[in-house]
């Protein structure tokens, strides 16, 4: 006669399909035990005419005798017609939204989560959902119950959050830091990305069926379109050479230099260490972009800066901080205030990023070039083996930063007519089918 005390269920075996021991003395009450090893108590029921089987949890945070307690007041239930099973099955699925957040938050932060290219959410991309749960959606929704939610209550809370009514400012856990939470059309639009992602979490758990923002009609992005003309290029370069001979503002002028002339992203750049530089194969191996991992080919101006101030920095990053071996900080804060009461008072490294763009494609390279100069999605070279770029990269990497360097030295480019003027186009054609033919 079995009866499954402490000794015997530390001692049972494992099989290799795993199995059920039942105890005899209680019906229905049973211990399953896994092929891994681990063991939870069961009870096992008929109710409305099918068999429906409760775990009551794991051995170890449960006892043998307080399991069978357990299990004794769920047959009672049993008995009196309830469904302990089904019970447990309607009460999950009556999450919170707040729970149902908190459950994402936990496992989001566990690298459960994937994110771009099936990898795990990065840290700042952690954070930063984390913010928008915390600052948006609990407190419009934290207190509704998951399979509640309709379409209308999500197009309600997207209007809510552009009209700002989750403008707060808030402390948080930097030393005399604050959230200045705004709202707006880009929050939203945002947001109930982000919450789509929280529902469809939900759906793969079981707790709804569908996803109530399917089909939801949201606002679109307003395009960024800002660029530098080449008269602002000029004006960043005084502003920058300027801005180096400040002790305060020398190393932030030099980031936003050097994203001038890579088309960089702000992180990218920031957080630049020297095992990411490769200088003989003029590339930049960035091993944690927007993209993963990438090699970005840079232009010689940029080789010979990095080439030039090597020697004299000392360190993991290429733009060292005040602290022990850390990136520099305030760079936000600096390039707010070395733009302030100037012409280029909206500019932002985005700005910076787009332009290096623009004027690669005025000098006639194609998208997929461009996409590979800046670390676009559809032309990052991420691939791992990749030990030597195209010479064709490296040639656009040189034209568009040595043209961009010269813009910042105040060169003033003559614009080629070329295209509008018949008489140089043939004699362009000319000169071509001359210099073709063979010497004599």
């Amino acid at each position: 006669m079995t009866k499954l005390t402490k000794r015997f269920v530390e001692t049972v075996e494992p099989q290799s399909n795993g199995h059920v021991v039942w105890d005899d003395e209680l019906p229905g009450f049973g211990l399953r035990v896994y092929p891994s090893g681990k063991r939870s108590y069961i009870v096992q029921y008929r109710s409305r005419g099918r068999s429906r089987r409760y775990t009551i949890g794991l051995h170890g945070v449960w006892a043998p005798e307080t399991a069978r307690r357990e299990a004794k007041a769920l047959l009672g239930q049993v008995a009196h017609g309830g469904d302990p099973a089904e019970e447990r099955e309607e009460d999950r699925k009556a999450l919170t939204i707040k729970q149902l957040c908190e459950q994402y938050i936990a496992d989001m932060e566990a690298g459960l989560i994937l994110g771009k290219g099936g990898r795990p959410k990065k840290d700042t991309t952690i954070a930063t959902d984390v913010g928008r749960i915390r600052r948006h959606i609990i407190p419009l929704l934290g207190t509704r119950r998951v399979r509640d939610i309709t379409k209308p209550d999500m197009n309600n809370l997207m209007k809510d959050i552009i009209a700002g009514k989750t403008r707060v400012t808030m402390k948080t856990e930097k030393l005399r830091g604050k959230a200045i939470v705004r709202g707006g059309r880009g929050t939203a639009i945002r947001t109930m990305g982000l919450l789509g992602g929280i529902f469809s979490y939900a759906v793969e758990a079981g707790v709804i069926e569908h996803n109530p923002t399917h089909g939801l009609r949201k606002p679109k992005y307003q395009v960024r379109d800002r660029r530098l003309s080449e008269a602002e290029y000029r004006t960043l370069g005084d502003i920058l050479r300027q801005a180096q001979q400040s002790d305060r503002y020398g190393i932030h002028a030099e980031i936003l230099r050097l994203i001038t002339l890579t088309g960089c992203r702000r992180g990218e750049i920031v957080n630049l260490k020297w095992s990411e530089v490769d200088l003989e194969g003029s590339c930049l191996r960035l091993v944690d972009s927007k993209e993963g991992s990438s090699v970005r080919p840079v232009g010689l101006p940029v080789v010979e800066y990095l080439e030039k101030e090597r020697p004299h920095r000392t360190g993991t990053y290429v733009f060292p901080g005040q602290g022990i071996d850390n990136a520099v900080g305030n760079f936000p804060q600096s390039w707010k205030k070395l733009f302030k009461d100037t012409p280029l008072w909206d500019v932002t490294p985005h700005v910076l990023r787009h332009s290096f763009a623009s004027i690669a494609n005025d000098l006639g390279f194609t998208e997929i070039t461009i996409a590979a100069l800046i670390g676009h999605a559809k032309g990052s070279v991420t691939s791992k083996y990749v030990h030597t770029l195209d010479s064709t990269l490296i040639m656009a990497a040189d034209t568009v930063s040595g043209y961009v360097k010269a813009l910042l030295e105040g060169v003033e480019f003559r614009r080629n007519t070329y295209t509008l003027d018949r008489q140089s186009r043939k004699s362009a054609i000319d000169q071509m089918l001359t210099e073709s033919r063979p010497a004599l």
